[in-house]
């Protein structure tokens, strides 16, 4: 597989984001980076120059539709893009709640982690669709296997996330687009940060980045890790819902991000 010498991220101020950018950079390399915080961007883009790549970064809100085509548009005009990870999310639960989750936090949730996604990809799909090449690389997570009591809406953008790039592998495989899904399991970021629970298999951003990166350079329809929380995930989505729903009604509650 053609190594990506030209990549863009979202949600590259902070976390998984910060750590692929970093997993990427090096001599040769052109990175486009978004996020919410500019000062911790241009953190991020100093060590990735430092590494020897050229690092563009803006503040852009990907909830934002005509704001994240521009900005998607101007970067594959300043340089053919190969490789576009659409990473940017949040994460929110029912921690501390009797009821359901607000519906502000529910629109929320959505807003960033499916029509985010949604408004980095479109925009490059049309332009890798004109030249015949290029990758999309869609984060999801396991918890997108199978929902939870403690975090519904996530849960449920995350699956949303990932089916729609399981879809989009096989209808633009003709047209010589590459498309990934990202299931990570727990790694250490901001937004794991604020779970006050066990956290099995904690990873490490950095070694999630290679994970990553392997994955996409080997053109791994999904990127699930790690195996025994991906296994265990599977075999609970694939369980009759009678069975497990008593126990995951007993099971931590997420917080807010």
């Amino acid at each position: 597989m053609p190594v990506p010498s030209t990549i863009l991220i979202t949600g590259g101020s902070s976390g998984l984001g910060a750590a692929l950018a970093e997993a990427y950079a090096g001599p040769g390399k052109r990175l486009f980076l978004s996020g919410r915080n500019a000062e911790r961007l241009e953190e991020v883009a100093t060590r990735a120059r430092a590494l020897g790549a050229v690092c563009d970064t803006a503040v852009v809100d990907v909830r934002d539709a005509e704001a994240t085509r521009a900005w998607v548009e101007a970067c594959d005009e300043a340089a053919q893009l190969d490789l576009v990870i659409a990473n940017a999310g949040i994460s929110a639960g029912t921690a501390g709640r009797d009821g359901a989750e607000p519906e502000e936090q529910v629109r929320a949730v959505f807003a960033t982690n499916v029509d985010g996604v949604l408004n980095t990809i479109l925009p490059a799909i049309g332009r890798m669709e004109a030249r015949g090449s290029g990758q999309i690389a869609l984060v999801a997570s396991l918890a997108g296997y199978r929902g939870i009591p403690g975090a519904p809406s996530y849960c449920a953008s995350k699956a949303a996330v990932k089916v729609l790039g399981e879809g989009l592998r096989g209808n633009l495989h003709p047209k010589g687009i590459r498309v990934s899904v990202i299931c990570p399991g727990y790694v250490r970021t901001p937004m794991t940060a604020v779970n006050d629970f066990p956290m099995p298999f904690l990873m490490d951003g950095d070694k999630a980045a290679r994970i990553i990166r392997r994955g996409l350079e080997r053109n791994r329809p999904r990127i699930s890790f790690p195996w025994p929380m991906a296994a265990s995930v599977w075999l609970l989505q694939a369980l009759p819902p009678a069975w497990i729903d008593p126990l995951l009604r007993r099971l931590p509650k997420k917080g807010a991000d």
